[in-house]
């Protein structure tokens, strides 16, 4: 407990540095670089650190730790199973929950089975042909025989029926999360407290979203 005292004592202390150098260099015009030593591990708390002085008096805020930092709500990619809980239980109407797409995992293909319904007889636009029960994704052609997928936010309804066709059948590039801009980061979540395999979790605001084709934070 006491270790903890002297690191909020020297964070706020630190702070109390950074903001005094700063009116310093407002009041005479003065630009120092804002460059963190090269030993700063990335995504570090700078509680414990003994460079904090010198970062402090480069003008660069001190990182909380985990605990610390602000969290929100997020749905984790690799646990959903696409139960269309996100659609029904989000306390906004359409949810908050979107299909993102990773093009870094797509295939490009030119039968998607997040767009196309099982079983389709002709690989064209027509609504009785597409998975999705809105029309929320874009397909243009890029080169034969590759097309390029996109979700209408705006329209998605975050049901996940495109993502079960794409994760079942393909790449599974297509995924839900929780969109910051919509979501009210409700205290409990309604939906991650029906989700059936708890793939909801809090996240630091500062890195709000779980996307398949970047590493975990």
């Amino acid at each position: 407990m006491a270790d903890r005292l002297l690191d909020r004592r020297e964070l706020l202390r630190t702070l109390g540095r950074w903001l005094l150098g700063a009116a310093g260099l407002l009041g005479g015009g003065v630009l120092l670089p804002r460059v963190r030593p090269a030993s700063c591990a990335e995504g570090a708390a700078c509680t414990a650190c003994p460079d904090l002085p010198g970062c402090a008096e480069a003008g660069l805020l001190p990182r909380l730790s985990l605990a610390a930092r602000p969290l929100v709500w997020q749905l984790d990619p690799q646990k959903c199973v696409q139960c269309g809980q996100c659609a029904t239980r989000c306390v906004l109407t359409p949810s908050a929950v979107k299909c993102v797409h990773s093009f870094v995992i797509c295939g490009y293909c030119k039968l998607c089975f997040g767009y196309f319904q099982p079983g389709a007889t002709l690989l064209t636009e027509s609504a009785e042909n597409q998975l999705c029960p809105v029309g929320a994704i874009r397909r243009t052609p890029v080169e034969h025989p590759y097309y390029e997928y996109r979700i209408d936010e705006s329209l998605c309804v975050g049901c996940g029926k495109c993502v079960k066709g794409c994760t079942t059948f393909g790449n599974g590039s297509l995924h839900l999360q929780a969109r910051h801009d919509r979501c009210l980061n409700c205290n409990e979540c309604s939906i991650a407290r029906d989700c059936p395999a708890e793939a909801w979790s809090r996240v630091p605001a500062d890195r709000p979203y779980r996307l398949k084709a970047e590493a975990r934070p």
